[in-house]
């Protein structure tokens, strides 16, 4: 019998034959979820569902990072968003939002970042200066600690729920801080009462981790799941936006703006001249003599109202939207 075509004019169609390198996908390698197999086949048969395109997300986007992508629970704090239960098999749900990143104590002491709570495993990056692009003018080292921040995440090589320090006594490992323990994480429990067999990642090798539903060539288990592809980032650093990379000093021929103010370990572009780096400006880092650009100079991982508080927040968790290149406007004299 020829294999059934799933894909026809944009939606997907039911069929009751589940391959079996599908199964394995919405399963997690090495895991058993009857939960996933009955919210697949539950996808199966909804046609109207569109799979493996830039859906736009099931959060509001506004008002806390709880109600955002970056609430790991999947649980929106406004209630509404996703099915956080489908996520249950592969992600611990610790009940809280901050802790993914943040523990108030027993921290990650090896990062200068605020109260850290996740995994940072030891990593050298392909940097964008591998490239040898006649346009670099400027040094590239390795990624600063705000880029490692987030590149513990959408580097794929930690899963999303490796942290050092679960809620609750008695749940604190200090060897996660440089390495995941997944017996560590198996011993939490999800208050769905469905728990986490795999612990997944934004891992860029396509059909696995997130990308196994979240990607174009996710097959039928990624109905109603948009693609990550662009966030899984890898250790591979030259196809994004240089980090690491030192912001040029102002001097002739340069085609850089100067940040308008600076704080010991800031500068930044003072857009409403309160001297102080708010959200919505940005700034690059300081990393010994020199200012670095990373991940956090345009990027806020709490969200950015767009145009004042209550509004939604600037798409993929931007400083300043880029309608008409504002963003990149504000930094490269064009």
């Amino acid at each position: 019998m020829k294999q059934a075509r799933f894909l026809q004019k944009g939606r997907r169609r039911a069929h009751p034959t589940l391959a079996a390198h599908e199964m394995e996908k919405i399963q997690g390698t090495g895991g058993h979820s009857p939960l996933g197999a009955v919210a697949l086949l539950a996808l199966l048969w909804v046609p109207a569902l569109r799979a493996d395109i830039d859906l736009n997300t099931k959060f509001i986007n506004q008002g806390s990072v709880a109600n955002t992508r970056h609430n790991m629970t999947q649980r929106q704090a406004a209630g509404g968003g996703p099915n956080s239960v489908l996520m249950d098999p592969y992600r611990n749900d610790y009940g809280e939002v901050c802790v993914y990143c943040h523990t108030p104590h027993g921290a990650n002491a090896n990062v200068q970042l605020p109260l850290w709570n996740r995994t940072i495993k030891a990593t050298t990056y392909t940097t964008y200066d591998a490239l040898g692009t006649v346009s670099l003018t400027q040094p590239v080292g390795q990624p600063g600690t705000t880029s490692i921040a987030c590149l513990s995440c959408h580097d794929g090589q930690t899963a999303v729920d490796s942290i050092i320090n679960m809620p609750g006594s008695g749940r604190y490992n200090p060897t996660q801080a440089t390495g995941q323990d997944n017996a560590f994480l198996n011993a939490w429990q999800n208050q769905s009462g469905v728990n986490a067999t795999v612990h997944i990642g934004l891992n860029s090798t396509p059909g696995a981790g997130c990308l196994a539903c979240h990607s174009a060539g996710a097959g039928v288990v990624g109905a109603g799941a948009t693609d990550f592809t662009v966030f899984a980032i890898s250790t591979d650093l030259r196809n994004d936006h240089p980090v690491g990379v030192r912001y040029p000093a102002a001097g002739p021929g340069v085609d850089f703006k100067t940040p308008s103010a600076t704080r010991p370990s800031v500068k930044f572009f003072d857009l409403d001249g309160d001297a102080r780096p708010d959200p919505a400006e940005v700034r690059v880092y300081a990393s010994g003599g020199d200012y670095t650009v990373e991940c956090g100079s345009c990027h806020d991982p709490h969200g950015v109202p767009s145009a004042g508080p209550g509004s939604a927040f600037n798409k993929t968790f931007l400083r300043v939207t880029n309608a008409g290149s504002a963003l990149c406007l504000t930094c490269h004299s064009k």
